[in-house]
């Protein structure tokens, strides 16, 4: 197994991308903390299942964007699995609006979740891993921080502050044995993205921007993870990989 006896922490993890993230790298050998904020029925459903591979789990609230509930969220995972090897920064959720008609809420709400808690939540691991023989930590971007998108730069504005907070971090971090790095996902198949997949229209227009012409499944980009988080990537810091069918390619 490529992460036997690895300590993993994926933040918003009790569905979607989050959760095929979770159950591969338990598939792989790593104990996971699945984080989520509000469904804790979802979490527990991922740690039962991360349990029933024969690894252990544990579920953890914690909002990413408040410093004090993202550290706790971190040290939960170090108390149970005495280490803190892999950190995932998934959580996210999307407030669209047109540029003109946005509120500072929705702005606040969107960049806080995608880029301060990731910032977060990678502050409070370094401080661990670089103690304790380094450590992976990936971050999850978007195409839409790559090429941009119509009624949604707060979003836009967020993943693309992911890419260059990524490159500085690896240059921080790698002093200590640390590796960061970042994926790039295009359209992939949850809830968030229910409308562009149901809407025909919508469909139509984002299929034609797909060079695979499909939306991704979530196990279509949890390899990519793996990779990252595996020894197999410990020559390989500051990168983006996109995983997102060619959509950053048109």
């Amino acid at each position: 197994m490529r992460l036997q006896d690895k300590a993993a922490l994926v933040t918003g993890s009790s569905r979607g991308v989050g959760k095929a993230i979770a159950l591969a790298f338990a598939k792989e050998g790593a104990n996971v903390v699945v984080n989520y904020t509000s469904n804790e029925k979802a979490a527990n459903e991922v740690v039962d299942t991360i349990e029933s591979m024969g690894r252990k789990a544990i579920a953890v609230k914690a909002d990413v964007a408040k410093k004090e509930q993202a550290y706790q969220l971190v040290q939960a995972g170090i108390d149970t699995f005495g280490k803190l090897d892999i950190l995932v920064n998934n959580a996210g959720f999307t407030r669209p609006a047109m540029m003109l008609k946005m509120t500072e809420e929705q702005w606040d709400q969107v960049v806080d979740i995608h880029l301060k808690g990731a910032f977060l939540c990678s502050q409070a691991a370094a401080l661990h891993m670089k103690d304790h023989g380094g450590g992976k930590i990936i971050n999850v971007t978007s195409v839409a921080g790559v090429v941009g998108t119509v009624g949604q730069v707060n979003y836009s504005a967020a993943k693309g502050g992911v890419i260059s907070m990524t490159k500085s971090m690896a240059r921080e971090l790698a002093r200590y044995g640390i590796c960061v790095n970042v994926i790039s996902l295009g359209i992939v198949a949850t809830d968030m993205t229910e409308k562009i997949r149901t809407d025909e229209k919508l469909k139509e227009i984002y299929m034609n921007r797909i060079l695979l012409r499909r939306f991704a499944e979530p196990d279509d980009i949890s390899p990519a993870f793996v990779f990252f988080a595996s020894k197999e990537s410990n020559y390989i810091t500051g990168q983006l990989l996109c995983v997102d069918g060619g959509y950053g390619m048109v």
